[in-house]
């Protein structure tokens, strides 16, 4: 599959606003979509693919990492944005609402039939199924990464939305263990309220203690704060580096836990360490 850089941040952008898509460059993110599902209209499909197919490769001549963000594979549309919305430009495609390995085979299909056989496929796990079977969808030799969608996760359950996250705090959890399983990285649910970059800090935060490699931003002011929020501070860095020093040297002393500013430390708090440091490097 052809490579996926970090993705810390994820920037989307409506495919019928090539004012929005024709900046994204501009915007600093680790990669962008050109999104024909959402916030594309039913009745601008095919503008939206056509600007997709124009505009990603003169944002990846620049530099930028871009996806085009599908519709989802049951739909109408799915067929003709396979083969009329992507390129060679891009560095992945985003396929909305995951919920079957027959969908993805399928979707398998259709990018082989286009050309794009080495293509890899972001899986968007954003209902009650995609969720449920989120282990098995990963672990498909198409996916390359994955994302949780909160919002369609909470329309497809019938919930209700809160600022507390508490009514998807089971499926984020969920996806982040088996995104670990199938070894690709998953990104965490947007934040609507763009303006609020307090709660978008806070949930950058939170995914990183579940796991999560990076966010979905849908505003261009959300993208540094995910930037910073998925690598480890100059303190933390700092601190898993004096805890490795103390733990190696006892641990060349035969010493298996030693206390450490008051913490016991053992080997998988010394993984942790090392953890933090190779995200900052």
């Amino acid at each position: 599959m052809r490579s996926v850089p970090r993705l810390r941040s994820l920037l989307f952008a409506p495919a019928v606003r090539p004012d929005f898509v024709e900046r994204l460059g501009e915007r600093g993110a680790d990669a962008v979509v050109i999104d024909c599902e959402d916030a594309t209209p039913a009745n601008a499909k095919a503008e939206g693919r056509a600007n997709a197919a124009r505009l990603a490769p003169v944002l990846a001549a620049s530099g930028v990492a871009v996806t085009v963000r599908v519709n989802a594979q049951p739909t109408e549309w799915f067929v003709d944005d396979v083969r009329e919305g992507l390129s060679d430009a891009l560095v992945a495609v985003v396929v909305p609402k995951v919920e079957s390995l027959a969908g993805l085979d399928a979707v398998d299909a259709a990018l082989s039939a286009a050309g794009f056989d080495d293509l890899g496929v972001i899986a968007g796990l954003e209902t009650a199924l995609g969720v449920a079977d989120s282990r098995q969808l990963l672990a498909h030799p198409r996916v390359v990464a994955g994302y949780f969608g909160a919002e369609d996760f909470i329309a497809d359950m019938g919930g209700v939305r809160t600022a507390s996250n508490d009514e998807v705090a089971t499926a984020r959890s969920m996806v982040a263990l088996a995104g670990r399983l199938a070894g690709v990285p998953v990104l965490d649910q947007v934040v609507t309220d763009f303006r609020d970059l307090d709660r978008f800090s806070a949930e950058c935060a939170s995914a990183r203690a579940l796991g999560y490699s990076g966010k979905l931003c849908i505003h261009p002011g959300q993208v540094a704060v995910a930037n910073d929020g998925f690598v480890p501070s100059a303190a933390e860095v700092a601190r898993a580096r004096a805890l490795l020093d103390a733990y190696e040297e006892a641990s060349a002393r035969g010493v298996a836990a030693i206390d450490f500013e008051g913490q016991m430390v053992d080997e998988p708090l010394a993984a942790q360490a090392r953890r933090v440091i190779a995200l900052a490097d």
